[in-house]
């Protein structure tokens, strides 16, 4: 950690550039007015008695936000965001303080310094807007500020004499001011400390003295040389616009050949750019698409007797054709897959990847590696189990292998390799069965020399260790969306997402449906079901996918009663999709798509709130810019089956409305106006029909009110 800024003597009161001293720097000026601090120490030491830093620093810093782990970890923001820092901040005695907010991008030398208001028992806030992605650091100081105190007392003293000294004391702060003041500066200061210790009318030289003029220019040079820090330089990861705002579309590149039983290749998805481009989504993700392993490849629906033509599954990474630096050959080669990522560019889509740090038993690895494995006493590699099921076909790192440094930059040059191929956009196979230590170095070394990569976290799993790859630097998340399907459930867990500690570091991507997640909902719950999951993924969260033939046709048939797998998975065969067939969802998902597109307020996670409504099976929630220039509220019947109907209690503070006013609401979906009034409001919903409502609120006009009067 670097060591703490200490305001030097040159800030502004706005913005101003200063440098940071060293230590040798810091304990000079610290012990300007007597013994250098270090030799005070001593003595105190040899007086009997020590003390940690320099008494006469009397302000005391708290409760600094946002702040992760004491400043262990950054906080993550997107390109343009303001970042808005709080803090307490108080001394003893009744001293006024003077406290700035400084920030720089983490490799430049010099700070910049924003002032911090006060707002009530001793918080303080203030912000700064990054710019430039990347990495920027702030912290918090304040100061004792002696010229604030003096002016504030002066204007309350009534005894001449008392008048008369006070400003000679105030005459000498100007002239200590004008000692590292600019030219011009200097020259004013030291006029208007002449002027306050001059013959001219006592009233007129307290006018001088308590001008806004001469407060300004002091605040520009205070001084600071007591000044505190906190104790960390807390960071900030800053990110592009889709680290925020993303729509994901997964698919198989192999299951996409016009011709029935042929392997799919790069040239037959860039085909389908079109119509996923047209749907609205703006990354496509394949799973890994190196060669398949064929030593216990498995066949169909996993068994472990494939047959001679079973393709077996992708995420068996490894062959005689090579790792993970390789592309399946049926797939095409490098330079097709290049083509592809620059096509699908064209179309306003980035290719995302699936990195699985594993491998085949016929990997390259496992043989000019063996260290990287752990063996058994049989002499066999040990293969990956999550019991109880296992995967005979993929063999995990030894991440205790006495060869880790060897193992963790040849990882590290994976993500390098596809970025020279133009990916920026990674899908993380089960991250949280890796080193921790491995993340925060491997992410922090791609994102320095790349810093609009994107790393999603394939993690479900405990949520403490999902919160610790975030923090460690994983720029998403999935989540357990998948499994909150009732109201009380979604509530708690979209509370915990938006309104607590981890919303400054862990940003959820919400998705209905995986290759391995065929949930119960979605198996009972027909077409109706399928457009609840939809719209509570695509409204509720900023950033969501579908796996995505599979969830525009619908498929709900699970492997076995029980299961979540997928009756004839397309993890292990190549499947024919139907895209075209007329009862897909794929319109509906496109027009929710253009929803979240046209609507800043879908681009985001902040001012979620839920509006409560007198029956369980329905949901109520909106979302609203800062500005509240956009509203959007949706209401959801969760029951696929049944109507269900019932009033809305609305909050009308959090959509900006004032109590009794009446607002029309516009369902984007089915392209219908309402007239609602006030805080209840009947909705009702048939899943036959549509089991939704997005309305987008416009706040009506006094003259559209009084409109509505003269029209009776």
């Amino acid at each position: 950690m670097d060591k703490k800024p200490l305001i030097n003597n040159n800030n502004t009161a706005d913005v101003e550039k200063s440098a940071v001293p060293d230590e040798a720097a810091v304990i000079e000026e610290a012990g300007a007015a007597g013994e250098p601090l270090a030799a005070a120490n001593a003595a105190r030491h040899t007086a009997g008695f020590e003390y940690a830093g320099d008494g006469r620093k009397r302000v005391v810093i708290e409760g600094v936000k946002p702040e992760i782990d004491d400043g262990q970890f950054p906080i993550k923001r997107v390109l343009g965001e303001t970042i808005v820092v709080e803090a307490d901040v108080m001394t003893d005695g009744h001293d006024l303080l003077s406290c700035v907010l400084q920030y720089r991008r983490k490799d430049d030398s010099a700070w910049t310094s924003a002032p911090m208001k006060p707002l009530v028992n001793d918080r303080w806030r203030g912000e700064f807007t990054v710019r430039e992605l990347g990495r920027y650091q702030y912290t918090v100081t304040a100061w004792v500020d002696h010229f604030k105190s003096w002016r504030h007392d002066l204007s309350r003293r009534v005894q001449q004499e008392d008048i008369a000294i006070a400003l000679r004391a105030g005459a000498e702060m100007l002239a200590r001011a004008s000692a590292q003041a600019t030219a011009e500066d200097a020259a004013w200061l030291k006029a208007r400390a002449r002027a306050l210790e001059s013959d001219q009318e006592l009233g007129y030289r307290v006018h001088l003295a308590v001008s806004e003029e001469l407060a300004a220019l002091m605040e520009r040079y205070p001084d600071n040389r007591l000044a505190t820090a906190h104790d960390h330089i807390l960071e900030v990861v800053v990110d592009d616009e889709r680290a925020r705002f993303s729509t994901w579309y997964e698919m198989f590149p192999r299951s996409y050949s016009p011709t029935p039983g042929q392997h799919g290749t790069f040239k037959d998805v860039e085909a389908q750019l079109p119509r996923i481009a047209d749907m609205g989504f703006d990354v496509i993700y394949f799973p890994p698409i190196h060669p398949i392993g064929r030593i216990n490849r498995k066949g169909k629906n996993n068994t472990l007797t494939p047959e001679p033509d079973d393709v077996g599954s992708p995420w068996a990474i490894g062959a005689r054709e090579g790792g993970h630096k390789a592309v399946h050959p049926a797939l095409g080669a490098l330079e097709d897959f290049r083509a592809l990522v620059a096509k699908a560019k064209d179309y306003g889509i980035e290719i995302a990847l699936d990195i699985a740090f594993q491998c085949a038993p016929d990997h390259p690895y496992v043989k000019a590696h063996p260290e990287w494995f752990r063996w058994r006493p049989d002499g066999t590699v040990q293969y990956a189990e999550n019991p109880p099921k296992k995967y005979q076909d993929i063999y995990p790192f030894n991440f205790e292998t006495e060869d880790w440094q060897a193992l963790w930059t040849e990882l590290k040059s994976i993500f390098e390799f596809w970025i020279e191929q133009g990916v920026r956009i990674f899908r993380v196979d089960n991250p949280h069965t890796k080193s921790f230590a491995m993340w925060e170095w491997l992410i922090g070394e791609v994102k320095a020399k790349q810093p609009n990569a994107i790393f999603l976290a394939e993690a479900f799993t405990r949520p403490k260790v999902m919160h610790r790859l975030a923090k460690l630097g994983y720029t998403q998340s999935y989540t357990y969306f998948t499994w909150r399907n009732t109201k009380p459930e979604l509530i708690e867990y979209l509370t915990e997402l938006t309104q607590t500690e981890g919303q400054e570091y862990f940003r959820p991507n919400f998705w209905p449906n995986t290759p391995d997640i065929l949930n119960e909902y979605l198996q009972y719950g027909g077409r109706a079901g399928a457009i609840v999951r939809l719209v509570l993924a695509a409204t509720l969260c900023s950033n969501y996918g579908i796996y995505g033939p599979a969830f525009e046709l619908m498929e709900n048939t699970p492997l076995k009663p029980g299961s979540e797998e997928y009756l004839d998975s397309e993890k292990y065969e190549i499947k024919r999709w139907n895209v075209n067939r007329p009862d897909s969802l794929r319109e509906l998902i496109g027009l929710i798509n253009r929803i979240r597109r046209r609507n800043p307020a879908l681009q985001q996670n902040a001012n979620l709130h839920f509006h409560p409504v007198n029956n369980e099976e329905i949901i109520c929630f909106s979302k609203h810019t800062d500005d509240l220039s956009d509203i959007i509220l949706v209401v959801v019947n969760l029951d696929p089956h049944h109507t269900q109907s019932g009033w809305v209690n609305l909050s009308l503070a959090a959509l900006g409305l004032e109590s009794g006013q009446s607002f029309q609401v516009h369902d984007l979906l089915s392209q219908a106006h309402y007239l609602w009034h006030g805080t209840r409001n009947f909705v009702e919903l048939n899943p036959h029909i549509l089991p939704t409502h997005i309305f987008r609120l416009h706040r009506r006009t006094h003259t559209e009110r009084d409109f509505d009067y003269f029209l009776g």
